[in-house]
């Protein structure tokens, strides 16, 4: 039972994040044209009108809302509100496309031990909030033991010894 006690349920990924929307249609468009996601067979069984989409390795599940007047309608992008987040190659490249696809967006910046993190936010034809970032430099350090980690999914097997307690303060926290 001590060999699990950092994952009691076996987790292993992300496998997919489910969303309501107003318009099946205007949603897939938007995750395929904008994000990048394609359409993927979706369930028979599912007896409910949907879309499944597929990229960067998690699964978007639309689900349309069957009462359309309580799904929130959001217009000030607010970053501290919830959202999903998405790693880049290139933020400029990002912020160009969605300047040329007219879609609103909010800069945000975080700093931490001389590293800086650009951040994009905006939302989905339904107010919820997207997040793109360059949080690959910005290493994931736990508050209590195990070990220093990227942010990004391809860097996770390249695990990195933790330093003494001193060592990782100074790097992370000047």
């Amino acid at each position: 039972m001590k060999e699990n006690a950092g994952n009691p349920l076996h987790l292993t990924s992300l496998n997919h994040v489910s969303l309501l929307c107003r318009s099946i249609e205007e949603s897939m468009n938007f995750y395929q044209k904008v994000l990048g996601f394609f359409p993927i067979r979706r369930p028979e069984s599912l007896n409910f009108e949907g879309a499944w989409l597929f990229g960067h390795g998690i699964g978007i599940h639309l689900l349309r809302a069957l009462e359309l007047e309580k799904l929130p309608k959001k217009n000030e992008i607010n970053p501290k509100d919830n959202h999903i987040s998405f790693q880049c190659e290139s933020m400029g490249a990002v912020e160009k496309k969605l300047d040329e696809m007219e879609i609103d967006y909010v800069r945000s910046k975080v700093e931490e031990g001389g590293i800086q993190v650009d951040q994009l936010f905006f939302h989905d034809p339904d107010g919820f909030m997207i997040e793109i970032c360059n949080c690959d430099s910005l290493p994931i350090v736990p508050l209590v033991g195990g070990m220093v980690r990227s942010c990004s999914r391809v860097k996770l097997h390249q695990m990195v010894q933790p330093q003494p307690q001193t060592q990782i303060n100074q790097v992370v926290h000047p």
